[in-house]
């Protein structure tokens, strides 16, 4: 296992850099060296790391929901106030309801098979957008209107909201039942739960820090302790109390920049830190796990699927921002900028295939396709556009 890290590390790293050198994200470079050292490629990876891959996975999806807590302002975000609601749910509804018209004509998959695709897909990506929306801040773009924060925000709630209702159809298919209108409510009991658990925990900790003195690295190990903690409670109070133990994550961080901002600074360059080596993980064991054969098979198809869908949530998210005070440029970025997929595909693409449900194979290619269609799609859409769409803040320029 130790050779197949440090293949994973050195390939990937190597592979994101001449994409980065290309002007392309780099996670399509690793998970392009996935795809080669993995099973359907040279067959370099051990198979007990494939195994506890998902894992993985899932603590790379808790350091980049902690760094959107610990660089999200909650009165940037009530500047933007109705469009930021809406963005949170409303675009990831629209692409659900495009994949499920689409995918059954073009795909042959059942209704409920198409959901749970649909919610596979319908999360933006935090890994390519979350970046991008801190150097918005930095260099003061948008941040009048509050289009950073409100992206930022809106995006990492829209990922718990998609994987709650992936969470929901998975469980469906597996026991064979129909969904209910109970099932539709723990959606936002998840979301208040988790969000009000993870606030009381970070103002606890906050308040802990404050009384101990400890190392900046020490207080990183807590809370990521803490983060695993809340994924597993999740999965200790399944089937009796909804929980969204990522959205508590991140609210946990939230209420740290709140009560404590010199230290969220600090350690929000901690897990910048801790990103480096999660990313590399993350989109090369992703990689590693794609059947060629089977994307070849149902390539053009499952393409249209996620143009398709892509253009229903473009809608969604055109129609949160109308009627707005943002500018019809603003308005284009904010649909651009939640196109990307890349994080939540990467770390949920491949759990109905774990679970033996029929769609497994299909969810997984088409969430690999999105990944390579749209977050570089949305990442140079962002990097090249946001000077042209967006104000910049002239005290932010008089700063530098």
């Amino acid at each position: 296992m130790l050779t197949s890290l440090a293949l994973i590390f050195l390939v990937g790293l190597l592979f994101g850099k001449f994409f980065h050198w290309l002007k392309l994200p780099s996670l399509l470079g690793m998970m392009l060296a996935g795809m080669m050292l993995g099973p359907y490629g040279l067959g370099f990876l051990d198979d007990h790391l494939l195994l506890i891959s998902g894992e993985l996975r899932q603590m790379a999806l808790v350091i980049i929901l902690t760094r959107a807590g610990l660089a999200l302002h909650l009165a940037d975000l009530k500047k933007v106030g109705r469009p930021s609601v809406l963005l949170c749910f409303l675009p990831a509804v629209c692409e659900m309801v495009g994949v499920v018209l689409l995918a059954p004509l073009l795909l042959g998959v059942s209704r409920l098979d198409a959901a749970i695709m649909g919610s596979v897909l319908a999360a933006v990506s935090p890994a390519v957008v979350v970046p991008r929306m801190l150097k918005l801040m930095e260099e003061g773009y948008g941040t009048k209107a509050g289009i950073p924060s409100m992206i930022l925000a809106a995006a990492s709630v829209d990922d718990v909201f998609v994987i709650v209702v992936f969470t929901a159809f998975t469980g469906l298919a597996a026991s064979h039942t129909a969904m209910t209108a109970r099932d539709f409510l723990q959606v936002p009991v998840a979301i208040i739960l988790g969000s009000g658990a993870g606030w009381g925990i970070g103002y606890g900790l906050q308040r802990y820090f404050r009384l101990f003195h400890m190392r900046d690295s020490v207080k990183v190990m807590i809370l990521l302790s803490v983060s695993f903690l809340l994924v597993q409670a999740e999965d200790w109070l399944e089937g009796r109390i909804p929980f969204s133990g990522l959205l508590a994550i991140m609210a946990m961080g939230i209420a740290l920049l709140q009560f404590y901002p010199v230290l969220a600074g600090r350690l929000s360059q901690k897990y910048n830190k801790l990103w480096v080596a999660a990313e590399v993980t993350l989109f090369s064991l992703v990689g590693a796990t794609v059947n060629f054969n089977y994307a070849l098979q149902f390539g053009a198809a499952a393409i249209l699927v996620v143009l398709g869908a892509l253009v229903f949530r473009m809608g969604g998210v055109g129609l949160c921002v109308a009627k707005t005070a943002l500018s019809p440029k603003e308005r284009l970025f904010t649909m651009l900028a939640y196109t990307p997929k890349a994080t939540v595909q990467a770390a949920i693409g491949g759990i109905p295939l774990s679970m033996g449900l029929g769609c497994g194979e299909m969810v997984l290619t088409v969430a690999v396709l999105a990944i390579l269609i749209t977050a570089p799609f949305g990442a140079v859409c962002m990097d090249r556009t946001y000077r042209r769409l967006l104000q910049k803040e002239q005290a932010a320029f008089d700063a530098k």
